[in-house]
């Protein structure tokens, strides 16, 4: 049984007289002299970032990096980000910063200035961007080309080869052999580079091998696809709505469904249209009549609806909402003789209808990434939606279609007019460090609910967004007042503590 390094330490906590060490003394060596020994091996394995395994042939030197050292005072506060991440209890302590959450922007501020990890802490570099996914693509940017030459030595640090291409050296049929022959992580990575580089030859080589592919695989694989889509991808797509797993097929149509001028996009707006009519007769003035499908034909479903509803819905109005999110929204506002997604959006909904068909457009906003119809749905942000469709409207989804300072402007007047408990999942969506004016309202609202005596833990996951996105600048408006207590005064002093530090961070960064 193979001796952790948790079990050298709990020996060495107790005392060898209270627990027997589980290690064998040598001749002569008493079981203390024998537990330091065994922690010396496994510090010079840990250290040197290799599991224990028999002997083999020594790796070849580790690739050079030329990009520039970071300056020594950034060196020191990643040591000190990566080594609270690892220390038990790491993380938030009371009133002091959480270093765990800091990590994240202080990767992305250090690979804006092209800096390299130094290369004594790789190792951990490596297990923080193992532990945590959200961190991975920054982490294995500063670590750079040497992080692959351990990941190849290290099983556990397999995920790296998935995000960075493998190693061809431009040899005439390189990408083809790891394509044919290497682990599925490479060939992600290569189909991932080549897609960027190549989108014609990279669908190529996917189709190369499509049929031989797992369900899942190639599920993955049509992700990467998602990357750099355009209608030459279309005859491929069209022919995977065949293909003989849902899910698969049902990747595709979503593909297809957001490439603007596609056959399929064609064909559910033709369905669409056919469900949701103008209706002039009412003597109230224009209005939408919707008729929702009787059936799910089989053209349907190979285009990527699916027939059986969830449980509680019904099925007319499940096929209805897929066909209206699949169709392009811009010929809307033709089909009823307005001008744009206002107007659409304004018009009545005969027979009770409105929830379901304005939730498949909000869908469809955020799928194609319309601002205009995002903002017809969303309406102002003073003016909550009615109870009656407030199931289907959903503000955080319908704000990322926006554009960076219009949403953070929409967000910053929803805070000013219905407080922060309401607002955690609209704040999530905006960009870090907030801009200005939604930074200036959170830090209002923040201070009026604490001088209201508000119920503080309702809004411990607002400070935790704060202490991250917030510009560090705004430090100087929340000093900690004098007659604070308990956990406001507790939250603040972290508050301040972390912009401060953040501050602090940029600065050393800069050098």
């Amino acid at each position: 049984m193979t001796t952790t390094w948790d079990d050298l330490v709990g020996a060495a906590l107790l005392g060898t007289e209270r627990r027997t060490p589980p290690t064998r003394p040598r001749e002569g060596q008493d079981a203390a002299g024998a537990l330091l020994d065994a922690a010396a091996v496994r510090t010079v394995q840990r250290r040197a970032a290799l599991l224990p395994v028999a002997a083999r042939a020594r790796p070849g030197a580790a690739p050079e990096d030329g990009r520039p050292a970071l300056p020594e005072a950034a060196r020191r506060r990643l040591a000190l980000l990566l080594a609270d991440r690892a220390a038990p209890g790491g993380g938030r302590r009371g009133s002091a910063p959480d270093l765990t959450e800091l990590l994240p922007q202080w990767l992305a501020a250090a690979n804006a200035r092209g800096y390299r990890a130094p290369a004594a802490l790789l190792p951990e570099l490596l297990e923080a961007a193992r532990a945590r996914s959200d961190v991975r693509p920054a982490a294995l940017a500063l670590a750079g080309p040497r992080a692959l030459w351990l990941a190849r030595l290290n099983p556990q640090w397999k995920y790296a080869l998935r995000a960075s291409p493998p190693a061809s050296g431009g040899e005439p049929g390189a990408d083809d052999r790891v394509w044919q022959e290497g682990l599925l992580a490479e060939r992600s990575a290569l189909l991932v580079s080549l897609r960027q580089r190549d989108p014609d030859a990279a669908r190529e080589l996917l189709a190369g091998t499509w049929a031989k592919e797992r369900a899942e695989d190639r599920l993955m694989f049509l992700d990467v696809l998602g990357e750099r889509l355009s209608l030459s991808d279309e005859p491929f797509l069209e022919q995977v709505l065949s293909d003989r797993s849902r899910n698969v097929r049902a990747a595709a149509a979503g593909l297809l469904t957001g490439l603007p001028g596609s056959a399929l996009a064609s064909r559910m707006a033709a369905r669409a249209r056919a469900c949701v009519a103008p209706d002039r007769t009412s003597g109230d003035g224009p209005r939408i009549t919707v008729e929702a499908p009787h059936e799910c034909d089989s053209g349907m479903q190979r285009d990527g609806i699916v027939a059986k509803p969830p449980s509680g819905r019904g099925e007319r109005s499940w096929w209805l909402g897929q066909l209206v999110e699949a169709a392009p929204l811009a010929g809307w506002p033709a089909r009823f003789g307005v001008a744009g997604a206002a107007e659409v959006v304004a018009l009545p909904v005969a027979d009770g209808w409105q929830p379901d068909l304005h939730a498949a457009w909000c869908r469809a906003a955020v799928r194609q990434g319309d601002a205009k119809w995002a903002r017809a749905l969303l309406g102002p942000a003073a003016s909550p939606p009615a109870p009656d469709v407030a199931s289907w409207k959903d503000p955080a989804k319908l704000l990322s279609a926006l554009p960076p300072g219009e949403r953070a402007g929409w967000v910053a007047e929803f805070i000013a007019v219905h407080g922060l408990p309401e607002a955690f999942r609209l704040l999530g969506t905006c960009a870090v460090p907030w801009a200005e004016p939604l930074g200036r309202a959170v830090v209002d609202a923040l201070d009026t609910a604490r001088d209201a005596g508000g119920y503080p833990w309702s809004f411990s996951g607002v400070m935790g967004l704060a202490e991250r996105c917030l510009d560090p600048s705004e430090a100087d408006r929340l000093a900690v007042p004098e007659d604070a207590s308990g956990y406001w005064a507790e939250a603040f002093e972290r508050l301040v503590g972390t912009l401060r530090l953040r501050a602090t961070m940029h600065a050393e960064l800069a050098g």
